[in-house]
């Protein structure tokens, strides 16, 4: 069965429609973003995202995220999901493609403080910018970044590589 986002939400949304335009060494040689028509769910080779905790998952768009230059990724949390509070080496532009999550700044998940944001808006954050994420329902979002891409939580005991 085949899952797509609804009409008003394409319309908001960038997304790569051209993929084959991958990187080259460290940078992404060329990359075409248009208007989102119909972004399609099904056919999407999701994999465990071992940077983050629980069953959260990520595809690669574009780029490599183990090496400097631009890289572009899906990420599906489930539902009632939590990131704690970490930073990233590198700035970062955040896209809810489907859902809706919640943002808030600071050391440590705080539900009473972030912002809610539904599918079509997006969120940068600078680097070594502590901040952490939840949701209520299955949420995709498109992270673009700059690799090398690494999290580092404020409390090493939430780290799920330990």
């Amino acid at each position: 069965m085949k899952r797509m986002l609804s009409g008003a939400v394409a319309g908001l949304i960038l997304a790569i429609v051209s993929t084959h335009a991958l990187a080259q060494g460290d940078q992404i040689d060329r990359l075409t973003i248009s208007k989102m028509e119909n972004f399609e769910l099904s056919g999407i080779a999701w994999k465990h995202e071992a940077l983050l905790p629980g069953a959260a998952e990520s595809a690669l768009i574009a780029g490599d995220p183990s090496k400097p230059g631009v890289f572009m990724a899906y990420l599906k949390f489930p539902a009632n999901y939590e990131i704690p509070a970490h930073t990233h080496p590198f700035a970062e532009v955040v896209t809810v493609l489907k859902g809706t999550v919640w943002n808030g700044m600071g050391d440590k998940l705080d539900r009473q403080k972030g912002d809610k944001l539904g599918a079509g808006s997006s969120f940068t954050l600078p680097a070594g910018h502590a901040h952490y994420l939840w949701n209520e329902e299955e949420t995709i979002v498109l992270l673009t970044a700059t690799g090398p891409w690494n999290i580092t939580y404020i409390n090493p005991a939430d780290d799920p590589r330990k």
